[in-house]
């Protein structure tokens, strides 16, 4: 039976606290799933959606971007895939009567869990100036606003054009086409937020800024390192490929500040002896310091090097170049510094090195563990030097393997989203619709942040996601957005963004990835890419939340021609009817996508997209070979009395999107105002477990960032750090304290000291 959404904001005072769990998935999730589908959707409406996900003929799981095998399970879902899918094709609605009865400044005061549950967006709504609630709008007007505020600006460089993982790539390409039309690289994106700092150390270091490692070659490893990534939560199909290659015969070497539930046994709901037993999954566990990991690997390079016969010279004397620049840095790492950097034991390194030596095909995997800190790119460039002592890239069974977060987050990169695009990708775009592309870069999300807050943007369209809850220095990005003359998003439910408006705002609703498309040319589908190269179609199978909803693809066709009128001569309404003409054009721009409709026709499940390094050990890169690095070791100090913190999810939440105020596996229910801390550090502090305690986070600019009132939770994290939700805790970063290189906000490494508060 479908629930009603919440009225009120549920009370989270006193969250309950228990042990955390040693094993994901199981009956537990199942029944978890079922739940909170039929909340949602209904039990009909819920078999008919879920068996479709991820399916040859259905649609992308709207969650993350883990890969498919060939083969499908009936089930092809997890558990926080089908929290995602329920929530799209939920049976709630948001009308313009919800509206009319909540101004703009009550929705301010709502946690982002009760916006998300209140359900679909049904028609487009318009904030005027000076408006206390939105109102609605026809489609025509809202673009016409668009037009009005656009063709407005001074500088098309005062306009930003946000894009979220989810997009589609026919729907990215247009965008990124629209905006270069218009006349900006302003496309900042969510990947900005996650991996930019691996596609900056992989373009560097191999050429290509993506993974190289395919399922299969996860299946025939011997040596798999999970580092800073928690899959349990973030990626759970990830466990299925995890437990496969340990039936393989694979060793699993797991990198994290926090024990995590996933990586220790996951019971498998696929297979009966899974749900009951399931598979251990980690064979040495090193809890490591937050920030420590660059420290890690560098030592275990130098001992690489140190060992005779361990370094693949062929490998290196053909295919890399700055190997001895690189030799005589990590010759000097030290022991004392790296335990100090790590926290870990020398027996536990020294484990680890032999298993690496054991391993003649190793894979690393990453998340956001490696990429939210000042050292971020350096570390991933260190972990690329491990793999190339070995030889293990281009070799099957080896590789690098970023694990994206977001469903296309990927692919809207490969499809131009890029405020920094190739001068070769612009020299195609141009070539195939007669434009000319502005050369010079665009901004990024910080810089976007600090534009709006400085003057110097004024127009926000957001494609999907939730910028104001996804970015840093909360406080700082709220007031900037309140600077712009217009905030346009396109959405499919309400999230905490439509509440902190320009002077004035718009709330275009679209469909979503369970929705059927129909256009003049007949039903139509778009792809993805996941965050292993494979690209696909997503099909959705389900009637619109309602007739007034548009399309990803149409909503920017429609915007092009609103704002560029008869001036272009790009086909906007031919694109708008049929999406195969989009795939004809990104076929003739894009490397690696020709013959794309015919492609897609020939195989349902899609095609790889071409990676040199991986198929024929080929590196793009300056110097036409794999890069060795040499970067001086880095790691967070931190202050007597402090503590390193580091944002994270809950198991009910997928990026910004809250499902419920449970954290199962980590033992928390019923509220996610906790701070996870070494029950050794709390006690210096002089934190029982169950106090309430105010984060305050210390940055050189000495601004009081304070998020107050935590329930302090004692918990085995690694000691002198500390854990707690985002985007609860997104107001402790600073919006300068960003990765070196990348410019990805520092969410993970965050120097806060607790000060007691009474409970809340």
């Amino acid at each position: 039976m479908v629930s009603k959404p919440p009225a009120g904001d549920p009370v989270q005072d006193a969250p309950q606290v228990t042990p955390p769990q040693h094993a994901a998935a199981g009956l537990p999730a199942v029944g978890h799933t079922l739940r909170i589908a039929r909340e949602q959707m209904g039990s009909l409406r819920t078999a008919r959606t879920l068996l479709k996900v991820n399916q040859k003929d259905g649609f992308d799981c709207p969650g993350c971007a883990w890969p498919e095998e060939d083969k499908r399970h009936v089930a092809e879902f997890c558990e926080n895939g089908a929290k995602a899918v329920a929530e799209e094709a939920t049976l709630r609605r948001v009308t313009p009567e919800f509206f009319a009865a909540h101004p703009v400044a009550d929705l301010a005061e709502r946690s982002g869990y009760w916006l998300g549950q209140q359900g679909r967006i049904t028609q487009p709504m318009f904030l005027p100036e000076g408006g206390d609630r939105y109102e609605p709008v026809t489609w025509e007007r809202a673009f016409g606003i668009l037009a009005e505020e656009l063709r407005a600006l001074d500088s098309p460089d005062e306009a930003l054009f946000y894009t979220s993982g989810r997009t589609s790539n026919e729907a990215a390409f247009l965008l990124q086409l629209f905006a270069r039309e218009f006349g900006t690289n302003n496309l900042p994106d969510c990947s900005n937020m996650c991996h930019e700092s691996s596609g900056s150390a992989l373009t560097e270091t191999i050429g290509v800024g993506k993974g190289s490692v395919s399922l299969e070659d996860l299946h025939r490893a011997d040596l798999i390192v999970v580092a800073g990534q928690n899959p349990g939560t973030n990626h759970p199909r990830m466990l299925s490929a995890l437990e496969k290659a340990k039936a393989a015969g694979a060793r699993i070497i797991s990198v994290n500040p926090l024990p995590e539930a996933g990586l220790e046994r996951f019971k498998n709901p696929q297979t009966p002896l899974g749900m009951v037993r399931g598979a251990a999954l980690t064979d040495l566990f090193l809890q490591i310091r937050i920030g420590g990991d660059q420290a890690l690997f560098r030592l275990l390079n130098k001992l690489v090097l140190e060992t005779p016969g361990a370094v693949d010279e062929e490998f290196v004397r053909e295919h890399t170049h700055g190997y001895e620049e690189f030799a005589a840095a990590a010759g000097e790492a030290d022991w004392d510094e790296t335990l100090a950097a790590t926290g870990l034991e020398r027996s536990e390194i020294e484990r680890a090195l032999k298993m690496v030596l054991a391993s003649e095909r190793t894979i690393v995997c990453w998340a956001m563990g490696l990429t939210q800190h000042k050292h971020s790119v350096p570390t991933i460039r260190e972990v690329v030097n491990l793999l190339l002592l070995r030889g293990n890239i281009g070799r099957p069974g080896a590789g690098v393997c970023p694990v994206r977060g977001h469903s296309n987050v990927q692919g809207d990169r490969t499809m131009g989203i890029f405020e920094r695009p190739a001068p070769a990708f612009l020299d195609a775009l141009d070539k195939e619709f007669g434009i000319v592309s502005p050369r010079h870069h665009g901004f990024d999300v910080v810089r976007s942040i600090q534009a709006l807050r400085d003057g110097e943007a004024k127009v926000f369209f957001a494609m999907g996601g939730n910028f104001v809850g996804a970015t840093p220095d909360t406080e700082v990005t709220e007031a900037a957005m309140r600077r712009a003359r217009l905030t346009v998003h396109v959405s499919t439910k309400l999230n905490r963004s439509h509440a902190v408006t320009g002077t004035r705002a718009l709330i275009l609703p679209t469909l979503g990835r369970t929705d059927k498309d129909v256009q003049k040319a007949g039903r139509q589908f778009v792809t993805v890419e996941d965050s292993m190269g494979l690209v696909h179609a997503s099909r959705g199978n389900l009637p619109p939340a309602s007739p007034y909803l548009l399309s990803e693809p149409a909503i920017v066709a429609r915007m092009a021609r609103a704002v560029l009128g008869e001036a272009s001569a790009t086909p906007w309404e031919e694109f708008e009817a049929d999406y195969a003409r989009i795939r004809d054009r990104i076929a003739r721009v894009v490397p690696g996508f020709e013959d794309f409709n015919a492609r897609l026709a020939a195989d349902p499940g899609g095609f790889a997209l071409p990676h040199a390094p991986r198929d024929e050990r080929r590196f793009p890169t300056k110097t036409g070979k794999a890069n060795f690095t040499a970067a001086p070791v880095e790691y967070p100090r931190v202050p007597e009395g402090r503590l390193l913190l580091q944002t994270l999810r809950s198991h009910d939440q997928y990026n910004t999107t809250i499902y419920g105020l449970d954290d199962r596996y980590r033992g928390i229910k019923g509220g996610r105002r906790v701070v996870l801390v070494h029950p050794e550090d709390a006690a210096a502090l002089g934190l029982a477990d169950g106090a309430y305690a105010d984060l305050v986070s210390e940055w050189t600019d000495g601004v009081e960032r304070r998020a107050p009132g935590f329930r302090v939770v004692h918990y085995p994290t690694a000691r002198g750090c500390a854990a707690a939700y985002y985007p609860e805790t997104n107001v402790l970063v600073p919006l300068e304290s960003t990765a070196d290189v990348s410019n990805t906000p520092a969410s993970k490494s965050v120097i806060v000291r607790l000060e007691q508060s009474p409970s809340t």
